[in-house]
């Protein structure tokens, strides 16, 4: 499990940010492992600003959704920029679904540590075709924690790391549950 390295509030300006990833195939608890950095956040007094790309309406249009239904406020955004428009004096700063961001998603993330901020982010590592997803590798490059996290393979049983598509889709992103995805293990993601 996961263990702050500060959990108290910090006076901003202090030069004392950092960025955690948590990344993962689909169904691996990215999302709830944010939600539960993010409440751990609030229980501690800290001001908590939550984003997520407007496009993710999966399952609600503000609010960040675990597939366990598991739910926390957030505002949505067109581009990575607008996050620092809305982070204002937030001591934490929450991201969902990174790999949908364009790749100034970067530079935002290292300007808010810089700031003084705790910056949370959750995304898929790997898209469908088991290939890197958008910004995430360079977001790994630049974070001081990154959690892995994974689901289990629905075909064997075993540690599932990547999201196979079900649908004969081709394009890059394809929103989907549960219809369009399931979690496989490397054996069992290259069966097909």
């Amino acid at each position: 499990m996961f263990v702050e390295p500060h959990i108290g509030r910090e006076e901003e300006g202090t030069g004392k940010g950092w960025i955690e990833l948590i990344c993962g195939s689909m169904f691996s608890g990215k999302t709830e492992e944010l939600i539960r950095r993010l409440n751990r956040a609030l229980i501690a007094q800290q001001k908590v600003e939550i984003f997520k790309p407007k496009v993710d309406t999966r399952y609600h249009d503000t609010e960040v959704v675990s597939h366990n239904k598991t739910k926390i406020r957030s505002t949505p955004v067109d581009f990575a920029e607008d996050i620092l428009l809305f982070s204002g004096n937030s001591h934490v700063v929450g991201i969902d679904e990174a790999q949908f961001f364009d790749a100034e998603i970067v530079s935002v993330v290292n300007t808010l540590a810089n700031q003084g901020k705790r910056v949370i982010i959750a995304g898929l590592d790997m898209d469908f075709s088991g290939k890197a997803f958008g910004p995430i590798p360079e977001l790994m490059a630049v974070s001081e924690y990154v959690t892995k996290v994974h689901a289990i393979c629905v075909k064997c049983g075993g540690i599932a790391s990547y999201s196979y598509r079900l649908s004969k889709d081709t394009e890059k992103v394809v929103l989907g549950e549960k219809d369009k995805y399931e979690p496989r293990c490397r054996r069992c993601f290259g069966m097909g």
